[in-house]
């Protein structure tokens, strides 16, 4: 029988971004479905609890948000704070009935100085998901509280029983960190590839449409690599290439506005470039069927989501062939560069409007692969829990 997980969505439940990190802990809800008991760390109420019905809503919301943070709005404040003398600091059934505890988000320091007693209280297995260590590695292109925050949970992920990463590439940036503090006797880490929501149908791009468009899926964020992506563009556009370059994702204005900034003067040159910020589902699904190709021009990414989606829809993508991008682009399908600067982009996209028999090579490719859903994904991941020791 497959373990049961109490379910932590202490971010999710209370924003509709649809940023990686948040799709991914929907998509596991949804997987998981019975089998998944989400629960919140109410700083208000100073427990965990069940999900209430406005924090479900969220969850359930199709709608994008324009804002990452999590909403507390006052009603439920005020709740938390009514209810806080009769609070225990336990979850009500939690040790006689669930069997584990799966943690899919980047906590905050707040999550995490409440997680020993959840800890404590749950039979195990206790999993928690690594995306990456891009923090880190990429410091400069990095919120610098994103920054600050990540040595200290590297080291809170130790106090689970395993800890499922989301690429091969991702699992060896932790064990290498875990290597470099001199961590004696870490938890197991498996990489366990996440899924993606299958398209009703995947075909090649329609016929005739003219323009081009070159669809980019990604935030707008240092470590995206936006603005080599719209000089590249700029550069084929000056050459006489003819293509619009539509863009869809939040925009993170610390590290974005540079390519926000860009965006506005390529606008304002009349170049043919559209940015629809955040979309939902049916919005996101149809830019990747109007499209040509898709470009995904990260650095470096722990799962590359984008790549992989495009790729089930029939679309080419360009993207980094090292790391987890290159993980993704290895069943066929991408073109795949040694670097992602402008001159690889702008070689590597004009490749693909130019005439000859590469685009649609590589959409048969994509076209002819077999991707795991999340129904895949939630088996594959309960099946390896349930191998770990009990929690202690």
């Amino acid at each position: 029988m497959p373990p049961s997980f109490l379910l932590d969505l202490t971010h999710t439940s209370h924003t509709r971004a649809r940023t990686g990190v948040q799709r991914v802990a929907r998509s596991i809800a949804a997987a998981l479905g019975e089998r998944a008991r989400p629960i919140t760390h109410d700083p208000y109420f100073g427990a965990w609890r069940d999900l209430q019905d406005w924090e479900r809503d969220n969850l359930a919301a199709t709608a994008p948000a324009r804002k990452r943070g999590a909403r507390w709005p006052l009603a439920a404040r005020l709740r938390g704070y009514l209810g806080r003398a009769g609070a225990d600091g336990t979850l009500a059934g939690a040790a006689a009935g669930e069997a584990g505890l799966l943690v899919p988000e980047i906590f905050s320091p707040s999550v995490a100085a409440a997680l020993p007693p959840l800890l404590a209280q749950v039979r195990g297995p206790r999993v928690a998901l690594f995306h990456d260590a891009i923090a880190l590695q990429l410091p400069e292109l990095t919120p610098a509280k994103s920054v600050a925050r990540f040595p200290a949970y590297l080291r809170e992920l130790l106090a689970f029983d395993g800890i499922a990463a989301v690429s091969e590439d991702s699992r060896r940036a932790l064990v290498d960190y875990w290597d470099w503090l001199g961590v004696s006797s870490p938890p197991p880490v498996a990489a366990v590839p996440l899924g993606i929501d299958l398209p009703a149908a995947a075909g090649p791009a329609p016929a005739g449409k003219n323009p081009p468009v070159v669809l980019c899926v990604a935030s707008l964020e240092g470590r995206k690599n936006h603005t080599e992506l719209l000089d590249a563009c700029e550069q084929l556009w000056a050459g006489g290439s003819r293509f619009e370059l539509r863009l869809v994702g939040l925009a993170q204005r610390e590290t974005g506005q540079a390519a926000l900034e860009k965006i506005e003067e390529l606008r304002r040159a009349g170049r043919p470039i559209r940015y629809d910020g955040p979309v939902d589902d049916a919005t996101l699904a149809a830019a990747y069927r109007e499209c040509a190709f898709t470009v995904y021009p990260s650095l470096l990414e722990g799962f590359g989501l984008p790549v992989l989606e495009s790729l089930s829809h029939g679309r080419p993508c360009i993207c980094a062939g090292h790391g987890a991008l290159g993980e993704a682009a290895r069943g066929g399908g991408c073109l795949a560069l040694e670097s992602t600067d402008a001159a690889g982009l702008t070689t590597a996209i004009g490749s693909l409007l130019g005439p000859g028999e590469r685009l649609a090579s590589l959409g048969a490719a994509a076209r002819a692969r077999r991707f795991r859903t999340w129904a895949d994904y939630g088996r594959e991941l309960s099946e390896w829990a349930s191998t770990l020791p009990q929690g202690s």
